[in-house]
């Protein structure tokens, strides 16, 4: 497996300096096992044909010549080089990761990473370190980290200069804990240890994931303090915002501290869902309802968002941009054709444009 941390297209450095666009569009993409053969992921059945590794890409392809997003964040990527060499080809020149898939016996893989491409320079990249005392205090090993790596990227944009990116794929659902049946157990024990094993390992899970976000989000914080750069969040949440676990990623309101202060300053450090500020902008919007980014059985969500800060909140006195436009590809996932989306992905691809306002 190609070890590929640091992946780059020579470019210019100024490239997008002289950008006249007045849009930014910015994409979160869950590629889903995106693996080229004859690597397999997880276990030794699950490699692609060539046949099937060409579809995906393809698939892959026509959504960037069709939506032309000017950056994107990837998930579940286990193959960096060819994924460097595809949006290369589709005008990305900026393509990075900050780790790489585990690879066992031989050829199978597990842990895939999260990536980042752009049309405009990616000036610094950086995986996000989580604060150790803060992971103490609540209660966290001191060295905890994130399942999957998170990736900071700072992207020279058009208009706005300097903004950092960060790329994220939280802890899943699945649980910490699995019990695998034991024959010598009664069917009844059976059930009550796999009852428990659902309920402790699912909760696990969703500390994870919630101590993953509460983190990060410190994180990106003490980021913008230092250097007042605009931020954007984008990923995989494995959980809607709406959850508890998750809410915080929202958070607004400061409990005990004066309102001038709070008005003065907490603006500057919140995040807001793409989707409510493009509710709030002036477009006719009262109409459209959501549409979720993934479907398990019968049940429907969105898992898959794009944060920002308030600089592209339209509410926001000295923001330059606005969200104008936001669209959730799932053609694949409510229409499927399968000569068409047959290698495409379990997951809708969220892209929001940002408009520089008058």
């Amino acid at each position: 497996m190609p070890n590929n941390n640091s992946i780059e297209a020579s470019t210019p450095a100024d490239t997008a300096k002289f950008v006249p666009n007045s849009s930014i569009k910015i994409a979160t993409f869950n590629l889903y096992n995106y693996i080229e053969p004859p690597f397999a992921f997880y276990d030794f059945e699950k490699i692609l044909s060539a046949e099937q590794w060409q579809k995906k890409q393809n698939w892959i392809s026509d959504y960037l010549s069709e939506f032309t997003p000017d950056v994107i964040g990837f998930q579940e990527v286990f193959s960096p080089v060819p994924l460097n060499k595809l949006v290369q080809e589709q005008g990305y020149p900026y393509f990075y990761v900050v780790d790489e898939a585990e690879v066992v016996d031989d050829f199978i893989c597990k842990s895939p990473v999260v990536a980042i491409a752009s049309k405009y320079n990616i000036t610094e990249i950086a995986a996000v370190q989580p604060d150790e005392a803060l992971a103490k205090a609540i209660g966290l090993n001191a060295d905890f980290s994130f399942s999957r790596k998170v990736l900071r990227a700072t992207i020279d944009l058009p208009h706005i200069g300097l903004c950092d990116c960060y790329v994220v794929h939280f802890k899943s659902k699945r649980p910490l804990i699995e019990h695998e049946q034991n024959i010598e157990l009664s069917p009844e024990k059976n059930i009550i240890e796999k009852l428990k094993a659902q309920v402790i390992g699912g909760w696990g899970s969703s500390v994870q994931r919630g101590s993953e976000a509460a983190l990060l989000f410190a994180e990106m914080i003490c980021q913008r303090e230092q250097s007042g750069r605009p931020m954007i969040l984008l990923g995989d949440f494995n959980n809607t915002l709406q959850d508890g676990v998750l809410t915080h990623l929202l958070t607004n309101t400061l409990r005990f501290a004066s309102a001038f202060d709070v008005n003065a300053y907490l603006e500057k450090y919140c995040l807001s869902d793409a989707w409510d500020l493009y509710q709030s902008t002036d477009n006719d919007t009262e109409h459209i309802s959501r549409k979720p980014t993934h479907y398990y059985g019968a049940t429907e969500s969105v898992l898959d968002y794009i944060l920002l800060s308030c600089e592209f909140d339209a509410n926001f006195q000295g923001s330059l941009f606005e969200v104008s436009n936001y669209d959730t590809y799932d053609r694949h996932l409510i229409n499927p054709i399968f000569e068409r989306d047959g290698e495409s992905t379990d997951h809708g691809v969220v892209l929001v444009t940002l408009s520089l306002r008058n």
